[in-house]
This record gives structure tokens, C-alpha cells and sequence, in this order.
């Protein structure tokens, strides 16, 4: 009986000492796993699309050069916040980020040429222009419909971004 119970004592106490010490590999192991998240996340861009200023890009699509006069036209806002209001407001909204990103600010963001682009021909823009391929990602996925605008119609929209400060 003693020499079973001495057994049993044995076994019992070896068998605790080869289960202990695993709980230091396991925290080991998180905190590796921590610190190569935390380098990972540190090294991505934290500027969402949206907010990032690129004034040289110029997109892709049938507008090459615009100069904008230092004047707002008033009659191309009208007809702008229109045609606005009518075709992007389902996803856009003028001062915060909905289905598709606010145009508040946009020309302190973009150049005058992306805008058109972008509005003129987001199909092509999706597929080839960088900037636009990132928004898409930011949005979800969420194509920029093509609401088949005119150059005039897309002008006056764009002079109407131009009054939202």
C-alpha cells in the first residue's frame, strides 16, 4: 500500500511539473504576436483616400487642362448645386462621408482635371487611376455610378464644389 500510494505520489507530481511552464511560452508567444501587429500597423498610411491631398494627379479620362478663373460664376453654382442634388445626393453628401466621400474642401484635395474625370468617367478612373482605386476600397466597394453627365453639366457641378468651404 505504501509503496502504491509513494507511486501514485510520484506520478502525480511529475505529471504537474511537465504541464507547468507552457503559461510563459503562451505569453511569449502573444506578445510576439503584438509586437508584429503593432510594427505592421505603425508602417500603413493612416490618411484614409479621402483625406489624402494629391493636386498633380489629373485622373483619366476626356479632361487633359482646366484653369479655373479666380471668380465663382454664380449661374454654373446654380446650375451645379442642380444637377448635384439630383444625381449624387443618393450617395453623397456635401459635408460628411456617407456612401461616397463629402466634397467639402475637394479642391484643396484634387485637381480641377481629376474632379471632371472622375465625374465624366469614374468607370475607367476605378480601373486605372490609383487614387481612385483607394477611395474605392475606403467606400467599401461602392462604384462611383456613371450618371452620364455633359462637360457643361460636370463644370457647373464642379464650380458648385467650389463654394463648399
Amino acid at each position: 500500500m505504501k509503496i502504491t500510494l509513494k507511486l501514485f505520489t510520484v506520478l502525480f507530481v511529475s505529471l504537474l511539473l511537465s504541464c507547468g511552464g507552457k503559461e510563459e511560452k503562451k505569453k511569449e508567444k502573444v506578445q510576439l504576436k503584438k509586437q508584429t501587429t503593432e510594427k505592421k500597423a505603425e508602417t500603413k498610411s493612416t490618411v484614409p483616400p479621402s483625406k489624402t491631398i494629391d493636386l498633380a494627379n489629373k485622373g483619366v479620362g476626356p479632361i487633359t487642362s482646366l484653369t479655373l478663373p479666380d471668380t465663382i460664376d454664380q449661374n454654373m453654382v446654380i446650375k451645379g448645386k442642380e444637377v448635384f442634388d439630383k444625381m449624387c445626393t443618393a450617395c453623397h453628401r456635401t459635408d460628411k462621408k456617407f456612401i461616397g466621400p463629402a466634397p467639402t474642401k475637394l479642391l484643396e484635395r484634387r485637381t480641377p482635371e481629376w474632379v471632371m474625370n472622375m465625374v465624366l468617367n469614374p468607370d475607367e478612373m476605378v480601373q486605372k487611376d490609383p487614387l481612385a482605386k483607394a477611395l474605392l476600397m475606403e467606400f467599401n466597394g461602392s462604384p462611383m455610378a456613371n450618371q452620364n453627365l455633359t462637360e457643361e453639366e460636370a463644370r457647373s457641378v464642379l464650380e458648385y464644389f467650389r463654394t463648399l468651404k
